[in-house]
């Protein structure tokens, strides 16, 4: 008789991303997000800029208004 293949748990979100957010990238996000552009935070991360932005109003975070400014904003 033949063994079946089981099927390995996957440790992966869809479409490659990082499956949960650990402390150290949620403290990260914390102390980065106020004063840095989210595309910067995103590479830093390894993941999408959606998913940072997401993460980031989740956790109630915002940009600084010094940030805003030097943005024109």
């Amino acid at each position: 008789m033949a063994k079946k293949k089981t099927a390995k748990k996957k440790t992966r979100a869809r479409r490659g991303g990082k499956p949960t957010w650990s402390k150290a990238d949620t403290d990260l996000l914390k102390k980065m997000f106020p004063t840095n552009p989210t595309a910067a935070i995103a590479k830093k991360l390894r993941r999408g800029v959606d998913a940072v932005k997401k993460k980031a109003s989740r956790m109630g975070l915002k940009k600084s208004k010094k940030y805003m400014k030097t943005l024109g904003r």
